[in-house]
């Protein structure tokens, strides 16, 4: 159905005349170029668990080292969320989007030649550095782009692209891992394939334009009036005079998001993306580990998992429909404690039907509560911190992502499958009770008419 528009205020803000615009093809295309760029993102994500077991046993690799290679990326993806997410910030969100992933894509590539595990280790803790504010951005500029009552349908699209990069690491794993191509091992081939693949994705978001809401926070109203104006040539509207902005102060920092007006929701938040990621890296990052403590092989642990994680995509889609049709906090946490049944369903199994069926049916709902986390952590900050903020709150993700092969394999060894999907439902619960009683309700509401509030 095309939309249609009413004629515009004889003055109006940058925010507000995007807020005007219908969903253009513009906004289509960005949202598919970020969308490839997701791919990558957990492609990365899923990618030293998916194939631990190979690397156990091409690098020898002790309970430790196993350990830290599970851990590495993750860690750097803690720092590179701090560091990228203020840089955004500061220089803007296209300039984050290149060096994000010209970082991932060059020392995945240098991944791919280790020679020993620490080279591997080392490799993957500084692509993690790069990849680690890709969900800060994306979420970021989607939410300056696109207008409020299309924003969480149009972000769920985005991730929905991004999630099949779950299965297409779990497939690919399943078919290259074994073997070796040419005298190459195939694992090495899997860091080839993300780090070219991300170099494409680069070329490609050169292309995408700056955010006209961050041009216009930094008193660069002119250059966003120029972009806003030619969105409004898309769309077959008239432009009306650019009120001002208020003049730009002085640049807050990660110390504001402890201040009076964000304090709550800082620690809502925070509490959040580290008891969320417990559950949703949780599975993607153990699910072979507690194939083998099954006393199932490599291969068939692989197959299983690459199973299971077509769930990934197939949730996401589903989302797309719920998303501006629900609260965004009430479908979290609906759809969190979905999760806790099925975890704790894929644990307690004894054969294998149950097991996969509990492993698609867990990958769906974590995806409708992925993408709904998403678009909510998009909406809690005005745009001049939205990265900074966003940053903040995924570097913890990472660091809880960081921790879970130390702190849940010691478990899944002691006292099995069992026990590892009930520590993860105890932390599924926290995390919901925190959401419904102290959560702010954002959806369809115009993020900076929000943050005002």
């Amino acid at each position: 159905m095309t939309e249609t528009l009413t004629r515009t205020t004889p003055a109006a803000t940058i925010s507000e005349r995007m807020e005007r615009l219908p969903v253009l093809t513009s906004h289509r295309h960005l949202t598919l170029v970020i969308g490839i760029g997701l791919f990558f993102d957990f492609f990365d994500s899923n990618l030293s668990g998916t194939i631990a077991k190979v690397l156990q046993a091409d690098f020898a690799f002790d309970g430790t080292a196993l350990k830290l290679m599970l851990a590495s990326a993750f860690v750097g993806q803690f720092f590179g969320s701090i560091f990228l997410g203020r840089f955004a910030d500061h220089y803007g969100r296209r300039r984050a989007f290149m060096l994000n992933l010209g970082i991932y894509s060059f020392f995945t590539l240098l991944g791919a030649l280790a020679p020993n595990a620490a080279w591997l280790i080392v490799t993957r803790f500084i692509a993690g550095v790069g990849i680690g504010a890709e969900n800060a951005l994306s979420d970021s500029y989607l939410a300056e782009m696109l207008p409020a009552r299309k924003r969480g349908r149009f972000i769920a699209w985005a991730y929905t692209a991004g999630f099949c990069g779950v299965p297409a690491v779990g497939f690919a794993a399943l078919w290259l891992a074994p073997q070796q191509i040419m005298g190459i091992d195939g694992w090495r081939i899997l860091f080839v394939l993300g780090a070219l693949g991300a170099a494409v994705v680069w070329m490609l978001r050169r292309a995408l334009i700056e955010s006209p809401r961050w041009l216009s926070v930094q008193g660069r109203d002119a250059e966003a009036d120029v972009l806003v104006r030619a969105m409004e040539r898309e769309a077959g509207v008239e432009s009306p005079a650019l009120a001002p902005s208020p003049a730009p102060g002085k640049r807050p920092g990660i110390r504001s998001l402890l201040t009076r007006e964000y304090r709550k929701r800082t620690l809502v938040l925070w509490t959040f993306s580290i008891l969320s990621v417990t559950a949703y890296y949780g599975f993607g990052t153990l699910a072979p580990q507690v194939m083998a403590a099954k006393g199932y092989g490599i291969l068939a642990s692989l197959g299983y998992v690459a199973v299971s994680f077509i769930g990934y995509p197939i949730g996401s889609l589903l989302s797309v429909p719920l998303m501006d049709r629900f609260e965004r906090k009430t479908l979290l946490a609906g759809s969190a404690l979905a999760m806790a049944a099925f975890g704790l369903g894929f644990g307690l199994a004894g054969s294998v039907p149950l097991m996969v069926a509990c492993g698609v049916g867990y990958t769906l709902v974590s995806n409708i509560f992925a993408n709904a986390s998403h678009v909510f952590l998009g909406e809690q900050y005005p745009t001049q911190i939205r990265s900074t903020a966003a940053g903040m709150a995924y570097s913890f993700s990472r660091l809880s992502a960081a921790v879970i092969p130390f702190a849940l394999l010691p478990v899944l060894s002691a006292h099995g499958a069992g026990a590892l999907f009930t520590v993860i439902t105890a932390c599924i619960v926290v995390m919901v009770v925190v959401l419904l009683a102290l959560g702010d309700r954002t959806t369809g509401v115009e993020v900076e008419q929000y943050v005002k509030g």
